[in-house]
């Protein structure tokens, strides 16, 4: 069944555009990784699927409905950022009880041992908290509400490395033991790509790519060798990045396409193949010219 489904969707600010014609869909209980640059339209396009924003164009739906001002969507959603609004006056304790009156699936037993894991006090105010223990704070509310519909944007931030691993755990215990379907914007990919079974690529509004996390890793590949036996190979195929590899060598990230004989015979030509992480994947795809910081610096 699909949780969401987008036909054309579009949505601009004062002129400039953050989402325009995106069409995808998302199936029941499946970790889904929402990358792209900064401005690539992710926390637009989430707060849609939320129904905090009303598209300008096209059609979206989350559980078949309009999300907008949707009272079901609201109820089975729960979208999770960097920058929550909570209620100033409510200790954190007074807040998760909000939270179990409000989401019909709330798992009570999970906040209560996270807190003393994480060092939490009831007592405390959010707006009082460390950049990290908001963090914390939301990551766990946002898991406890079990929504079958669970919208995480960039919710690590602040949190140090530790703390972030020991989430990620949380998140895949708690998706395991209650499954749902989850979309999750990070810029620490290489942190949650064993997580996730499905990305979205958006660049400047536009979606570039949607796609297994196993087909983004053989999206691209890296080939070293020297320049004239390289551009025997690489002349059919998107060049997305070239620099030098050695006095006489040159390293190019292209898109995939060789078969198991082309690459073995690139091997004999003294071709080196080489796997290219995710991470380093998007930022390939999105890139908008075919050059380095270094081309930038060396303009002196």
């Amino acid at each position: 069944m699909n949780v969401v489904k987008a036909q054309g969707l579009a949505k601009t600010y004062g002129g400039k555009t953050a989402l325009q014609g995106l069409s995808f869909s998302m199936e029941d209980h499946t970790i889904t990784g929402l990358i792209g640059r900064n401005g690539a339209g992710k926390t637009t396009l989430l707060k849609t699927l939320a129904g905090f924003i009303r598209p300008e164009s096209g059609d979206i739906t989350v559980f078949s409905e309009k999300p907008f001002n949707n009272l079901k969507v609201s109820a089975n959603t729960i979208f999770i950022e960097d920058y929550m609004n909570w209620p100033t006056s409510l200790q954190l304790g007074e807040l998760l009880q909000e939270g179990k009156r409000f989401y019909e699936n709330w798992n009570e037993t999970l906040p209560e041992r996270l807190f003393d894991y994480f060092n939490l006090d009831h007592k405390a105010l959010h707006k009082n908290l460390s950049k990290g223990k908001k963090s914390t704070f939301n990551m766990i509310f946002g898991l406890a509400a079990r929504c079958p519909l669970t919208l995480l944007d960039e919710p690590m931030t602040g949190m140090d490395a530790a703390v972030r691993k020991d989430m990620y755990r949380v998140l895949l215990k708690e998706y395991i033991a209650y499954p749902r379907t989850i979309l999750l914007s990070s810029h620490h990919l290489e942190e949650v790509e064993e997580l996730l079974e499905d990305v979205l690529l958006l660049d400047e509004g536009h979606l570039q790519l949607h796609l297994s996390m196993e087909e983004l890793r053989e999206k691209v590949i890296g080939l070293t060798g020297s320049r004239g036996v390289l551009e025997l190979w690489v002349q059919r195929h998107q060049i997305l990045h070239t620099s030098f590899a050695g006095e006489k060598e040159e390293y190019v990230v292209v898109e995939n396409g060789f078969s198991e004989d082309e690459r073995e015979q690139m091997k004999r030509a003294g071709i080196a193949i080489s796997d290219i992480s995710p991470t380093n994947a998007a930022v390939y795809l999105t890139a908008k010219e075919e050059r380095s910081i270094d081309d930038v610096l060396e303009r002196d």
